[in-house]
């Protein structure tokens, strides 16, 4: 089986683009006791479509249409990797990420203030992932255990060869600049 991480169809596309390449997230509230976590080094984006998106976001096409109903045909275009990921509880650190996402800041001030499922007010979740293109979009049905409010869902197995000839979204040389430069805002602890 493989891991999908879901995530609003206008992230997806900036992720898609190599205009993003951090996830930041609180959690879902189907996420557990635990709550949220990137547990998985490497998984497939997971496009939803609930959510007024355009309203939480500075930049990107939202088209409007309702979540997800079953027998719709999923397109999975994109495979991550985790390349690291942290929890923040310094908000000057979180609001200097502003360059390297499209969010509002309100959006993420929300999501940094929000207390529950196993997060503290003042937190927040930041991976920074390396983005790759598949050769060829898997489609397979949308089915009801992919809804919910929760982040990771468990897809059936790809076709062999999925990620034969993927494609990062960002050369070698743009991603060690982001990395970089991620660094200098996030030093090691």
């Amino acid at each position: 089986m493989a891991s999908g991480f879901k995530e609003w169809q206008v992230v997806c596309d900036a992720l898609a683009s190599g205009r993003q390449s951090i996830i930041l997230r609180k959690g879902g509230i189907h996420e557990g006791r635990a709550g949220f976590s990137f547990a998985e080094e490497s998984f497939f984006l997971f496009p939803t479509r609930f959510h007024n998106q355009d309203q939480f976001v500075r930049e990107g096409s939202v088209d409007t249409l309702p979540e997800w109903t079953p027998g719709e045909t999923i397109r999975i275009s994109h495979w991550c990797e985790a390349i690291w990921a942290k929890t923040l509880t310094d908000w000057d650190q979180v609001a200097a990420l502003q360059p390297f996402h499209i969010w509002t800041e309100e959006t993420i001030r929300q999501r940094f203030d929000w207390e529950g499922k196993g997060m503290s007010s003042g937190s927040i979740h930041v991976a920074l992932v390396r983005v790759e293109a598949l050769a060829k979009p898997w489609e397979f049905p949308y089915e009801a255990k992919y809804g919910g409010c929760r982040s990771w869902v468990t897809l059936p197995e790809p076709p062999e060869g999925t990620r034969d000839a993927a494609v990062p979204v960002t050369g070698d040389d743009e991603f060690s600049t982001l990395f970089g430069k991620l660094e200098e805002i996030l030093p090691a602890r």
